[in-house]
């Protein structure tokens, strides 16, 4: 009896939140897309409206789905697509049709003027991606209002939003993280032949990077502090906001920038 009693609370405290004049959510994940993609080729993701997953793959096929999100908007008026491009890569974009979109492997703009924008009051439909990524294929990710999360990668990735935090970890490759609203947390196995950037305005930036590291670090923050795990051979001034050096023998350019957060840089 109890249970019956705590189960009607529950459904009355459900339709006191709907009520009065509010919209339930609706979900449409019938999207469904997978191909072969060779090894160092890229899976290019494309939202304006939503966060972006990644998974690694079972195997060389990899996957995507997408989850249209909506209460008022109508679903219809955003088309998702997918395609190999001449190169091999493949392209994921969200379009919200009759906004003049561009959705192409160099980046994404939507509106009249060619910048990212939405009016929320017309369309609230946001897309959520979930990627399911093969071994040594690289992944490029961007979106507006969203945040990323990487899991899986063994090869290089690139993660950008404007609204969102990220976390991203790759074990074999670069990984480069820039927000505008949001910290960034990476992970990586290698820095590559860099610049490697990760940046920020409003929110930390943490990254984790192998015991054994050779760069050259220019990190800068406002109103947070610099802390790093590795020594590092200083140029110029020291300053606990900003820090220019040296690690190990040197090597590319580990770029960390906010504004209003600390940075840290940790021995995986």
């Amino acid at each position: 009896m109890r249970s019956m009693q705590l189960s009607l609370v529950a459904a009355c405290a459900a339709l006191l939140w709907l009520a009065p004049g509010a919209i339930a959510q609706e979900r449409d994940d019938s999207f469904r897309w997978s191909g072969g993609i060779e090894a160092g080729r890229t899976v290019f993701v494309r939202n304006l409206n939503g966060p972006i997953r990644v998974e690694a793959a079972s195997g060389a096929t990899a996957e995507v789905r997408a989850a249209k999100v909506w209460r008022r908007g109508d679903p219809k008026d955003v088309k998702i697509t997918a395609a190999r491009t001449a190169r091999g890569d493949i392209l994921v974009c969200a379009i919200w049709e009759g906004r003049n979109t561009r959705c192409d492997e160099d980046g994404y703009s939507s509106g009249s003027d060619g910048s990212w924008t939405l009016d929320r009051r017309d369309n609230d439909v946001s897309v959520e991606f979930t990627v399911y990524l093969p071994r040594d294929a690289k992944f490029d990710g961007s979106t507006v209002n969203g945040a990323l999360a990487i899991a899986g990668a063994t090869a290089g990735v690139t993660a950008r939003t404007v609204n969102g935090g990220i976390e991203a970890a790759s074990t074999g490759g670069p990984v480069s993280a820039k927000t505008v609203n949001g910290g960034i947390r990476v992970r990586a196995g290698s820095i590559g032949d860099g610049p490697v950037e990760y940046e920020t305005v409003n929110g930390s930036v943490t990254l984790e990077l192998p015991a054994s590291l050779d760069a050259n670090l220019d990190i800068t923050t406002v109103t947070g502090n610099v802390t790093s795990d590795y020594p590092v051979t200083i140029e110029g001034r020291f300053s606990r906001r900003r820090l220019q050096g040296q690690v190990g023998k040197g090597g590319p350019v580990l770029r960390l920038k906010t504004v209003n957060g600390s940075i840290r840089l940790l021995k995986a």
